[in-house]
């Protein structure tokens, strides 16, 4: 994992006051990179150097986000749906962002989902189990990853296992074949360094990434 990049980029964070969209900022903005935070109320954020906030109340709202990406060099999507019960935040939230970003000309989007959708949605244990609890979040994922896979943009899709709060470590394993096991976790400060090292060295253009620690 990298301190420092010798190009800054700006790169726009949905989710942005998640519990993992907020280790992104803070993780781009510690590494002297622009960051335009979408938030659902304005001042959710301190202010600081480096960080915009823009105002999207709804994921739904297009027109919102196409004001705000011009001069964007990479969407990072955090979002994530309720705990409980049918949401379609992910997959609103991405049809949306997916309509903006062509309309203004930015290519690169990374998303953040889940081990166990689509292909991964199979037998194993990790993925009875993560069925058995939180079955809508990971239908809002697979109805998600297609508007992406389709969009014809630079895309790449992170499949973590179970998140855990804990400090980030600084030590992490990713690949395409990546072993997820039952026990598999990983941080969300250590995925958000993740995410915002793959936005300044694309390592996975048009694949799906896990990381586990």
């Amino acid at each position: 994992m990298r301190q420092d990049v010798s190009q800054k980029k700006t790169l726009a964070v949905l989710g942005a006051t998640g519990a993992t969209g907020r280790h992104v900022v803070s993780t781009a903005l510690q590494r002297g990179h622009h960051v335009i935070a979408l938030v659902r109320r304005a001042g959710t954020f301190e202010p600081t150097e480096g960080l915009s906030e823009v105002t999207w109340p709804e994921v739904t709202d297009v027109s919102a986000l196409t004001r705000a990406l011009p001069g964007t060099n990479v969407v990072i999507s955090a979002l994530g749906g309720a705990d409980k019960g049918p949401t379609t935040v992910c997959t609103d939230g991405i049809r949306s962002a997916v309509t903006a970003m062509k309309a203004v000309g930015v290519a690169r989007l990374i998303a953040l989902s889940a081990h166990g959708v689509l292909e991964t949605h199979d037998k194993s244990l990790y993925s009875l189990a993560v069925w058995a609890n939180v079955a809508e979040r990971m239908r809002d994922k697979e109805t998600m990853e297609p508007l992406i896979t389709a969009s014809g943009l630079k895309w790449t899709i992170v499949r973590p296992p179970k998140l855990s709060d804990h400090d980030a470590i600084g030590k992490y394993r990713a690949g395409t074949n990546l072993p997820i096991r039952l026990w598999s976790s990983v941080g969300r400060a250590d995925l958000a360094a993740f995410l915002v090292d793959e936005a300044e060295t694309p390592r996975y253009a048009c694949a799906y990434p896990r990381i586990t620690r």
